[in-house]
């Protein structure tokens, strides 16, 4: 792990700037003090971090919880009564992963899941829009179409038009502008322009623009635009932030229905973000969500018993992070530290971060996950891709993240109960007689994303030198999710010098470069070819 230090480093930088202003802005939007977001975020980096399977996924407070936390810290009567619900939470999580209910997360559809990634990326790029601005910071963090104010996201945007402030605008287009220099131009120029990360640049500036600007009368940036760290003046003021749980109202049904609820949105979220995030992955590894389950379980118990919000595995801060080349679970741990040693360290220098260099930051985020590209590309697949995808994006913008997915996993199943009339699904696999590394997997006539988990469990699970015949002679369509399982298998094969043999209608053929390419000069028909 410690091999990959060079790419680890600056990639925990970004998320740090990434996560600092998240941490505030969700536990701001929820009702809780600012520094429980904070704990949030230092727990879900450093613990969650170190017991999760997951490479490169980054765990800390949910914009998708605020709306349940700022109602459950008001019907349980105070923060610390809501914190014992955090606990009891992370102790359902556990037993779910106990009981191995993250294969859940395997039951996504893969247009779903690009679907919410382009969704979260379109809701950030319209939310910071006006941070950027210097307008309304606040809304930046409730990622609902519907706003906490009575505002929608579209309003805030029209007002934004008359709220301009232009020092704020300025550092934010000038760090816009520095930003695109790195990713385009700079960091393909030297080594020293990779390790030396953008985000960081454009930091240094923010707080360079501040300080110099201090006292202009048109360009001098006040308060609530900058970020705002609690500043402890002693030791003892800082252990005063951290809070425990009220252990007396334990046996308050109501703090059972919220640890029921927490837990089981925290998990959905989880597993949504760690099926994204495997997909974004460029070595394509598998997390194990049983595991995850656990990890953000632990997470979260010992986040209530401390005076943190429940963290789960969140997109934003992940995808921040595979975009800046990570390579191991060492970012995102590296990345809780930084947040524990700049609050006790240096908030004072924190607190002169202009938030518009910040949200310039999070607009390349969104931008990349939300690639004009990618729409092209998902209605090239056919509508069977296209509309489950489109439903979820506008699903996402014009209400939540959870309700956009589930009304693109309504879509999904639409779909499939279309195709309903064709052949059922099946996986065989049979073990060579007398061979212990050969495996003989036949798929059926069709195969659709209910497969999925059976599928990847096979694949991803054949050992190293081992030898796959892949028998697809009797398919006639495979859902383009198989297709996708299958192209990721082929880059894993070949990490772990696993042959691979297909026997198909046109002839057998070796260890392909690409089952997406294979597929075009064969008869099998995706979800874009029929």
């Amino acid at each position: 792990m410690f091999k990959y230090l060079k790419n680890d480093i600056p990639a925990s930088i970004v998320v740090f700037f990434i996560a600092l202003p998240l941490c505030l802005g969700i536990a701001l939007a929820s009702g809780a003090p600012l520094f429980s977001g904070l704990i949030a975020g230092i727990i879900g980096g450093v613990v969650v971090g170190a017991i999760s399977g997951s490479r490169l996924g980054v765990s800390g407070p949910a914009a998708g919880l605020a709306a349940i936390v700022i109602v459950a810290i008001g019907d349980l009567g105070g923060f610390n009564n809501f914190l014992l619900a955090v606990v009891i939470a992370g102790a359902f999580q556990i037993l779910l992963g106990i009981a191995k209910a993250g294969v859940i997360g395997y039951y996504f559809p893969s247009s779903v899941i690009k679907g919410m990634l382009t969704g979260i990326g379109l809701i950030i790029i319209l939310k910071q829009i006006p941070n950027f601005f210097g307008y309304d910071e606040s809304s930046a963090w409730d990622l609902e179409f519907f706003e906490s104010d009575g505002h929608n996201t579209f309003d805030e945007l029209f007002n934004t038009i008359e709220h301009v402030h232009p020092g704020a605008a300025l550092i934010g287009f000038i760090s816009l502008g520095v930003l695109l220099l790195w990713d385009k131009v700079l960091s393909k120029k030297g080594r020293i322009f990779q390790l030396i990360q953008g985000p960081l640049v454009a930091v240094v500036l923010g707080i360079l623009f501040f300080v110099f600007t201090l006292n202009h009368s048109t360009f001098s940036i006040g308060s609530s635009h900058l970020v705002n760290v609690p500043i402890p003046n002693s030791v003892s003021d800082f252990l005063d932030q951290f809070s425990s749980p009220n252990f007396s109202v334990i046996t308050n049904y109501k703090v059972w229905v919220t640890a029921f609820t927490i837990a089981v949105v925290a998990s959905i979220e989880t597993l949504l973000s760690v099926e994204a995030t495997d997909k974004l992955d460029p070595e394509k590894n598998v997390t194990p969500t049983n595991r995850e389950l656990i990890a953000q379980g632990t997470g979260n118990m010992i986040s209530g018993l401390i005076g943190g919000l429940p963290v789960t595995q969140v997109i934003v801060r992940s995808s921040a992070n595979i975009q800046s080349s990570a390579k191991s679970k060492l970012s995102t741990i590296i990345h809780g530290f930084l947040l524990l040693l700049s609050v006790i360290l240096i908030p004072t220098l924190l607190n002169k971060i202009p938030l518009s260099v910040l949200a310039a930051v999070l607009l390349i985020v969104g931008y990349k996950l939300a690639n004009p590209s990618l729409f092209s590309k998902m209605y090239k697949l056919g509508w069977k891709q296209f509309i489950p995808f489109i439903i979820t994006v506008l699903g996402i913008v014009f209400t939540d993240l959870l309700i956009g997915v589930g009304l693109g996993l309504a879509a999904g199943l639409v779909v499939i109960a279309i195709k309903s009339y064709q052949n059922s699904h099946f996986l065989h696999k049979e073990q060579a007689a007398n061979d212990n590394l050969t495996v003989k997997m036949t798929l059926a006539e069709e195969v659709t994303f209910l497969n999925k988990a059976a599928i990847q469990s096979e694949l991803f699970s054949l050992p190293e030198n081992s030898r796959l015949n892949l028998d697809i002679r009797k398919t006639v369509f495979l859902d383009y999710d198989i297709v996708e399982i299958l192209d990721n298998f082929l880059i894993q094969a070949r990490n772990k010098n696993i042959w691979v043999h297909i026997q198909s209608e046109r002839g057998d053929v070796d260890n392909i470069e690409s089952f997406t390419n294979f597929l075009k000069l064969d008869k099998i028909k995706t979800n874009g070819s029929n």
